[in-house]
């Protein structure tokens, strides 16, 4: 017990009341939780510590598509990836290109959006949406894409899905080939 000692003006000494029990208590749970901060202490720690996601820990699907059904339309292919391994952190854009023959174009992101650093803990799951205008049918103003494939950021390795969607617009007077982009993961479920 944590007691003061001090003199009264006789000379004689007094105990004073003992610190209680409930404040010392409060300061040794706040000691203990590493000040007071509102986390889990060792769930941060096992986030900070996660490894980047692979294609080897990570399942990836694509579609179902919300289809471009004329030239000039816009539609959208959402691709959703489920963490089956320990947490990981995904850190910066998925990698994304679409596949006409021999040609490969890199999709660049979407305008305005912000690549975010996420940790998915065993079972969470992600998405991205592939955006992209539909083309005409024919060669010059369009590519005829036959496979989307996918990327985990700091993962080399890549999936490939079968493209069914139609011709992807070529953008006019830009360094960009495909009238397509890719949108940054977002969280899926609850």
């Amino acid at each position: 017990m944590i007691c003061w000692l001090l003199h009264d003006p006789r000379g004689i000494l007094m105990r004073t009341m003992p610190i209680t029990v409930t404040a010392v208590t409060a300061l040794l749970l706040l000691t203990a939780c590493g000040g007071g901060s509102g986390g889990d202490g060792a769930k941060d720690d096992a986030k900070q510590k996660s490894a980047a996601c692979s294609s080897e820990t990570v399942s990836t699907e694509a579609g179902p598509a919300s289809e471009a059904p004329a030239a000039g339309d816009t539609g959208e292919v959402p691709v959703t990836l489920v963490n089956e391994g320990a947490a990981c952190v995904l850190d910066g854009f998925p990698e994304a290109s679409l596949v006409a023959g021999d040609e490969l174009t890199a999709l660049t992101p979407v305008e305005g959006a912000t690549a975010q650093k996420l940790t998915l803990a065993e079972g969470e799951s992600v998405s991205f949406t592939i955006t992209y205008v539909r083309g005409p049918e024919g060669a010059g103003q369009s590519l005829a894409v036959k496979t989307l494939r996918v990327g985990l950021p700091g993962d080399s390795a890549t999936q490939d899905f079968p493209w069914s969607y139609g011709p992807v617009a070529v953008k006019e007077q830009t360094d960009a080939a495909a009238d397509a982009s890719v949108g940054a993961f977002q969280r899926t479920g609850d």
